[in-house]
């Protein structure tokens, strides 16, 4: 088991690594580190689902004491975030009581900005949505009519859930480049106006709420990897435009300055079309067009050879394909790019297969990942972006 969205891809080196091999996750009898350790408490919980975990089995796979097992089941008992589910009988001495998670006790929202159109969804702890928004969008309007339209669209999902329900946080994902730490946008491609623009600072302030941004292509990659869709995977997300998110040895990789996964612009051809980003010849560019002109087996063709470039250089497991344009045509570009990608394994002599499969989660997947960017954190599963969870 690995840890998940530390800016350097190579997990949380202050304690949300997993141990390895034999079941035990790590815990540490430390003041210092009861948030860490009611964390992995938590997800130990919502992984063992409605059949439940006992507490001598917590204790067993988190290292912790029973002892402090027990006062943290306590405090979470008493936060409504853990139940009984009932009791199990024990291989001696008195059956054990079991304690299941209850996912209603708390709800993230993930927003999914894309340029034309925003999608919204309210999640429980478990990820399930639970309400669904959507609406047209027009990055061109500016910043200041974007901010409205996600601050409403967030107001109406907490006005369809529980009453009273106060989110952790909300998700928030679109299209790159941007500074994740600082929730600050770069110049999105065709969109200059919105370079040094401050989404998360601009958005916090009108919500009242804390907010974390990321983009599209790494927030839906974080879902999918706290699925276990791969140890090493790409998803490519092809709609208005061309990103990637990149899981490598299990973490969502970021690069330093939090700018990787800028897929589309890689150069494939260098007498090209130009391109938004002001290069020519860009994948992005060259599937876009082919796009365009109703030419669908050309984009897949192009895209297939700038995803061969990326197993080459990256070695991973396995491409995800996603977007609203892949899935309007599913099959057919699942075809084409993995005849690319296979041809390309085999002349770099590989013996295992890269495989080549629609992303899970369909046109929802971008939103729910954002709200993972809130619930990752509260199960040990990506850094604390908004202080720690008392134990």
């Amino acid at each position: 088991m690995t840890s998940y969205g530390n800016g350097n891809g190579r997990g949380n080196e202050r304690g949300n690594e997993r141990g390895k091999g034999d079941g035990n996750v790590g815990g540490v009898n430390l003041p210092a580190l009861r948030g860490h350790n009611a964390a992995l408490v938590l997800d130990l919980l919502r992984s063992a689902g409605e059949a439940g975990i006992s507490r001598l089995e917590l204790a067993e796979r988190t290292g912790l004491t029973p002892q402090a097992v027990s006062k943290i089941t306590a405090r979470l008992r008493a936060e409504g975030l853990a139940a009984e589910a009932g009791r199990r009988a024990s291989t001696g001495g008195k059956p054990r009581t079991v304690l299941r998670l209850v996912p209603e006790a708390g709800h993230a929202v993930g927003l999914h900005l894309d340029r034309d159109a925003l999608t919204a969804v309210l999640v429980d702890l478990t990820g399930a949505v639970v309400a669904e928004r959507r609406a047209p969008l027009a990055f061109a309007e500016g910043a200041d009519a974007v901010v409205d339209a996600a601050a409403g669209a967030v107001r109406g999902l907490l006005g369809a859930g529980p009453r009273g329900m106060v989110p952790p946080g909300v998700g928030v994902a679109l299209p790159g480049p941007l500074d994740h730490a600082r929730g600050v946008l770069r110049r999105v491609t065709g969109f200059p106006a919105w370079d040094g623009f401050p989404l998360r600072d601009a958005l916090a302030a009108r919500l009242g709420l804390p907010v974390a941004v990321d983009k599209d292509t790494n927030a839906a990659a974080l879902g999918m990897a706290l699925a276990g869709a791969a140890d090493s995977f790409a998803y490519l997300h092809l709609g208005t435009g061309l990103g990637a998110g990149l899981v490598l040895d299990g973490s969502l990789h970021r690069g330093a300055r939090t700018g990787a996964g800028e897929f589309g612009h890689q150069v494939l051809r260098l007498d090209g079309p130009p391109c938004a980003c002001g290069d020519r010849g860009c994948v992005e560019a060259l599937c876009l067009a082919a796009v365009a002109a109703g030419d669908l087996a050309e984009a897949a063709r192009v895209l297939g050879t700038a995803a061969g470039n990326l197993v080459g250089l990256l070695d991973i497991d396995r491409v995800l394909l996603g977007g609203r344009t892949v899935f309007a045509a599913g099959d057919l570009f699942v075809r084409g790019v993995g005849a690319v990608v296979a041809e390309r394994v085999r002349r770099g002599g590989g013996e295992a297969e890269v495989s080549v499969a629609p992303a899970p989660g369909g046109e929802r997947a971008v939103a729910e990942g954002a709200a993972q960017l809130i619930l990752a954190p509260l199960f040990g599963r990506a850094p604390q972006p908004f202080g720690t969870l008392g134990d």
